[in-house]
Order: C-alpha cells, then structure tokens, then sequence
C-alpha cells in the first residue's frame, strides 16, 4: 500500500499544499466559499478527496489560510509604514505603492477577501483584521495632513478609504500579463491620490 502512495504522488507533481490552495481560492472566487466543496477542488486538481484532506482537514481552514495569504503582507506593510521613521506623507505614499505590489503578488487570494462578508467565524476575523488595517491607514492619513502635507478640508477617513477603494479596485480589471506593468499601475495610483489629474502649470 506504501508502494502504491509514494507511485501515485510522484506521477502528479506539483499538486502540494499550495496547489491545493490556489485550486480552492480560485474556485472560491468563481462560485463562492458555500458553493464549492472539497469535491470541487478535488476534481479541479484531478485528484481524490481523500488526497485534498491528506493536506488540509476542511474547506474552512482553506479559507483560513487563503485570507491569511492577503491579510499577513497587507499587515506587514502597513506596520512597517507605522513604525519607520520620516514623514507620514513619504511613508502614506510608499503604502499605497506597496498596496497595490501585494494586491497584484496575491490578487486572487485579495479578491476573496474583498469578498467576505462574515458568514463564519473564520470571515469575521478576517473582517476585523481588515478593519485594524484601515484604521492605521486612517491614522497615517490624518498624520499627513497634520503636517500640512495634505489639505485639512476632507475628512481624513474618508480620504483613506477613496485611496484605498481605488487600489482595492484593481482586482475587478487588472492583470498582470497585460500591457501596463504593476510599478507603472502603482506609480499612476500614487500619483492620482497625492497629486491628481491637474495638469502641472507651465
């Protein structure tokens, strides 16, 4: 019977735990969290159930680890941002950058998040991590305008949630095999969030 594992996993390379993980994120995405079964990513993958619970125990600790996937680098570098020295408007700026570098790196998995709406208990904790982020974005942004970096007009929530709302958005139309490479589409961000779309006087 070991015989018989160790043939059948070596004739299908590449189906390991990320492989799983990108079959069900995926799936997930396309049909919903509660309308795809382990049966589905199975089959994505041409394998059995029983080989999909070799790697995890249940769909929900998919959707744990997928969720992870977007939430640990988004935490990261808001943290990194919170924590550096210089002005908050440099480090509000490389955040939006960086934002959208790891909404392309993971865009399926950011997809999926922007997606719960906290059904489970594993969503809403997604929900609340979520949350903790757009309050230091938030804090960044107020930061910044007490500098006098940015204007003291607009409330400095809503200004944080406009930026972040138009990166979040480019999981609905852009990809990363077309045409615009990601530091132009994350230079172009930037530069409409902090700078606008006036043209600079002559």
């Amino acid at each position: 019977m070991r015989e018989a594992v160790s043939r059948t996993r070596r004739g299908r390379p590449g189906h390991d735990r990320a492989a799983v993980l990108a079959a069900a994120i995926e799936l997930f995405n396309r049909q919903g969290y509660d309308g795809t079964s382990i049966g589905d990513i199975a089959e994505s993958l041409n394998l059995t159930k029983s080989a999909i619970y070799h790697h995890v125990a249940t769909k929900d600790q998919l959707l744990s680890e997928a969720l992870d996937l977007a939430l640990d680098e988004l935490e990261a570098t808001v943290a990194e941002a919170t924590a550096a020295g210089g002005s908050a408007y440099d480090r509000l700026r490389g955040v939006v950058r960086r934002s959208v570098e790891v909404l392309v790196e993971h865009q399926s998995a950011v997809t999926l998040l922007l997606r719960v709406h906290g059904n489970s208990e594993t969503e809403r904790t997604a929900l609340r991590r979520r949350r903790a982020i757009d309050t230091q974005l938030a804090a960044l942004v107020r930061q910044a305008t007490e500098e006098g970096a940015l204007r003291r007009d607009l409330d400095p929530d809503l200004v944080s949630r406009l930026i972040f709302g138009m990166v979040n958005s480019l999981v609905e139309w852009y990809r990363a095999s077309g045409p615009v490479p990601t530091d132009e589409v994350a230079a172009a961000v930037a530069a409409i969030a902090f700078e606008g779309l006036d043209a600079a006087p002559d």
